[in-house]
């Protein structure tokens, strides 16, 4: 979802920290280092409310307390409960507990394998045709569907800058700029929120209400100018027969 909804590159979402994450702020939001972007510049990235709930989730589980049993020194089995550490610098996604943090480049190895592996069970891993050691549906595939999605929506240029490409115009723009975009595209990167999807949906059928509406203005508009025309013809063809009738009378 964090891919869907932001088009980060799998890199950059994997070496996110918890201390890159401020969920809870009144516009959620992420820090991505710039040692793993390709511009190799820190930028931030504005959150979906829908996202922020979800990874603020992801992080109660991945710290949960859970029962571990394992065989004691006495050759008994040992029941307990342990709760992991918390670092403010552990990765998100990284599901391991060790001393030095995974490398999020080793990461992403494994999370494309287990991808490809999740698209295979759902029937969607085809593979390119001439081109069979790559699937049609790649991470970069949502990366893809976030520029068009917002490109579609008339914010091309705030499209480059939101998935981190250079020469965009909103690098230089205000926060409350940015944010005030976000929150207008924010229902179209969205896909679990009923709410929100709701109002997406109700935002839609409004704009074809309208197109509607003005279909059939343009319609009226035309018969009545169809209409006219006929009448004008009407009384041109009755002027004509009374100017005929005029020459007649004075032969």
């Amino acid at each position: 979802m964090l891919f869907a909804a932001t088009g980060m590159r799998a890199v950059e979402a994997l070496s996110i920290r918890i201390k890159d994450l401020d969920p809870q702020s009144h516009h959620p939001r992420l820090f991505v280092r710039g040692e793993f972007t390709k511009t190799r510049s820190d930028r931030t990235i504005f959150l979906t409310k829908e996202v922020a709930h979800q990874l603020s989730s992801w992080l109660d589980y991945k710290y949960r307390s859970r029962r571990v049993c394992y065989i004691g020194n006495n050759g008994k089995t040992v029941t307990e409960y342990r709760t992991p550490a918390k670092n403010e610098t552990d990765l998100v996604f990284s599901v391991y507990q060790s001393v030095e943090n995974p490398n999020p480049n080793n990461l992403y190895t494994e999370l494309s394998h287990f991808f490809g592996k999740t698209l295979d069970r759902m029937g969607k891993g085809d593979r390119e045709e001439g081109n069979k050691s790559r699937r049609q549906i790649t991470l970069h595939s949502f990366r893809r569907f976030v520029k068009t999605t917002i490109s579609d929506l008339g914010y091309q240029d705030f499209s480059e800058y939101f998935i981190g490409h250079s020469g965009s115009t909103y690098w230089t723009k205000k926060e409350s700029e940015k944010a005030e975009i976000f929150r207008k595209i924010e229902p179209y990167l969205t896909f679990l929120n009923v709410y929100e999807l709701e109002r997406q949906g109700a935002d839609i059928q409004s704009k074809i209400e309208e197109l509607e509406e003005l279909d059939q203005s343009f319609g009226e508009k035309d018969k009545m100018k169809d209409d006219a025309i006929a009448h004008l013809s009407d009384q041109l063809m009755a002027l004509t027969a009374r100017m005929q009738d005029l020459e007649r009378r004075q032969q």
